[in-house]
């Protein structure tokens, strides 16, 4: 690209594939072809899908999976997965099926409460700050009323709002902390409605409070915050050693203990902590994309819960009391079942009817459940066989088709790698050798 493009979120999508072709594939019509072939045939439902983003040239696949037979607070659930990893889907449903006869999995919402701030600077005292606070709380209360009012019905709406003295971390820093219910949505766009109308309430008090000393504070900004560590639930499964049996050769009591310590290593080791939430989020970010949920924010607050006492730990907990074996974590997860994405991707409506229409609590509780089972089955494969071995297996299909072996070929080498982990130059070994024959 020799010199910037004028105009290209006015150019019609054709066009926007024209420029894109023309520009990084020398006009090669295999880009163009590539490109148009992921369209939709069903114009309406692509047009829906070009609005969900800006200058859309085309649609990205992820696969759709289903992993059944989990049983959630004694009902069994199937819970859709999007996802591309291989083995994801087949380990989830490896442990929905080991803890369907012991127990299944149980599940508690702690609390489902939200937040947001307006982030305030004033280098005055702060007893001035604390005195204009009196002053003009009534009236910031006040002001969101009817912004509150159809949340308020359905039981939610602001909570609390605070003033917080922050100049202990950064010079001049305040912020009025509002906590909020927001019941079956996820309530991004209602909570930044309200706090940038708590932010024009501050600025217009501030004119008319007398006790400011240095001029009068600036709003820096209004946002919520993806960090809820008071939206959280709790997802367990529990059985006795003798209930476990032997597991790949390894007895009941060797698992769990060998289980145990692998979840104390990655508490107290950030190297290993990483890698296993990392696993924990495949089967947390599948259901949450699969639900048209927001995934970088359930990432990011996710990570933060996990270093919140200063260190990045594991999310899970792992013990054995009195011959009982327990695996549980507590999962901050803001997610909603109405508006947004939920309610216009027909895939997610979809999911949520394959969930039984679930209320915002129930989509946190099965998607905790998807993360628990998740690391489950990944412990479960490192403290007994390994995990590459199972991994490289169901990655095998991908590997048939990157050394483009056609569909009798597969089958051939399937079979000769049933018992054998897989590796592209042994692959590409034997495949040679069977194109000689």
């Amino acid at each position: 690209m020799d010199a910037p493009v004028i105009g290209f979120s006015k150019l019609s999508k054709t066009e926007k594939v024209n420029w894109l072709v023309d520009t990084y594939f020398d006009g090669n019509t295999a880009a163009h072809d590539t490109i148009t072939r992921y369209w939709n045939q069903d114009q309406k439902l692509q047009e829906l899908h070009d609005g969900f983003s800006e200058n859309t040239i085309t649609n990205y696949y992820f696969p759709f999976g289903l992993a059944p037979n989990f049983l959630i607070d004694g009902k069994l659930v199937t819970i859709p997965m999007a996802i591309e990893e291989s083995s994801v889907v087949a380990a989830a449903s490896k442990a929905a099926k080991f803890w369907l006869n012991r127990g299944g999995f149980k599940t508690k919402v702690r609390s489902t409460v939200k937040s947001g701030q307006v982030h305030i600077m004033y280098n005055g005292l702060h007893g001035e700050m604390d005195a204009f606070y009196a002053f003009a709380k009534a009236d910031l209360q006040q002001s969101v009323q009817s912004i509150n009012a159809s949340m308020k019905k359905r039981g939610g709406g602001l909570l609390d709002l605070q003033l917080i003295n922050k100049t202990d971390v950064l010079a001049g820093y305040y912020q009025l902390h509002a906590t909020f219910e927001t019941k079956d949505a996820m309530g991004a766009n209602f909570i930044n409605t309200t706090l940038e109308q708590l932010a024009n309430t501050l600025r217009e008090k501030a004119n008319e409070f007398q006790g400011f000393s240095l001029g009068m504070p600036e709003v820096i900004m209004s946002i919520l915050s993806n960090y809820v560590p008071e939206c959280v639930v709790n997802v367990s499964v529990s059985c006795t050693i003798n209930e476990i049996g032997t597991i790949n050769g390894v007895s009941g009591e060797d698992f769990a203990r060998k289980f145990t310590r692998a979840v104390d290593i990655a508490t107290v080791e950030p190297y290993r902590a990483v890698t296993h939430n990392k696993g924990i989020m495949n089967g947390i970010d599948a259901v949450v994309i699969a639900t048209g949920n927001d995934f970088r924010a359930v990432e990011a607050g996710v990570h933060a819960y996990a270093a919140r006492d200063g260190q990045y730990r594991s999310l899970t907990r792992a013990r054995v009391e009195n011959d009982v074996f327990t695996f549980e974590a507590d999962f901050p997860l803001a997610l909603g079942t109405v508006g947004g994405l939920t309610s216009l991707h027909p895939l997610s409506k979809l999911a949520m009817q394959i969930l039984e229409n679930p209320s915002a609590q129930d989509l946190m509780k099965v998607t905790a459940v998807c993360g628990l089972a998740q690391n489950f089955a990944a412990l479960h494969s490192l403290v007994t066989t390994g995990i590459q071995a199972g991994h490289m297996k169901m990655h095998l299909v991908n590997m048939l088709e990157q050394i483009g072996a056609n569909d009798d070929e597969k089958l051939l080498l399937k079979k000769a790698f049933q018992d054998k982990t897989p590796s592209f130059s042994g692959l590409r070994e034997m495949l040679a050798d069977i194109r000689k024959k």
